[in-house]
């Protein structure tokens, strides 16, 4: 039988947090492949067609990408972070989810569901985050 190691916290949350990028990026990548995205975006008739919405979805997605190694990398701010980003991501992909239900976008509404549930269980991990155990004498 194989040994089941307790996990670390911080390892569990930088794995959902990469876990969450993963789906991110697998999204946008087969949005590619819809009718018309590709025209759409030599035309520039798209969501992204200014440099400030750029530079707004870029901060947006350098989020996931920072806690991977946040998550890991910092202390006491840790927890509360994970909490705040993690219920951001949550609520903004289930409105992505529930705004993208068309027939060529049902891949893109059962990743943003799977995001969903990634990015609670951050939230679920960090609100039950194990206290420190003193020693006692």
């Amino acid at each position: 039988m194989l040994e089941n190691s307790k996990v670390n916290i911080k390892i569990k949350l930088a794995t959902l947090w990469a876990s969450a990028l993963f789906c991110y990026l697998y999204g946008d990548y087969f949005q590619l492949y819809t009718p018309e995205k590709v025209n759409n975006l030599i035309t520039g008739e798209n969501n992204l067609d200014s440099p400030t919405k750029l530079l707004i979805a870029s901060i947006i997605m350098a989020i996931p990408s920072i806690m991977v190694g946040a998550s890991i990398i910092l202390k006491k701010i840790n927890r509360i972070l994970n909490i705040l980003f993690g219920s951001l991501f949550t609520l903004m992909m289930l409105f992505i989810g529930v705004n993208s239900m068309t027939e060529w976008y049902s891949f893109y509404v059962f990743l943003a569901f799977l995001e969903s549930i990634i990015t609670f269980l951050i939230v679920y991990y960090s609100w039950k985050w194990p206290k420190k155990v003193e020693d006692k004498k």
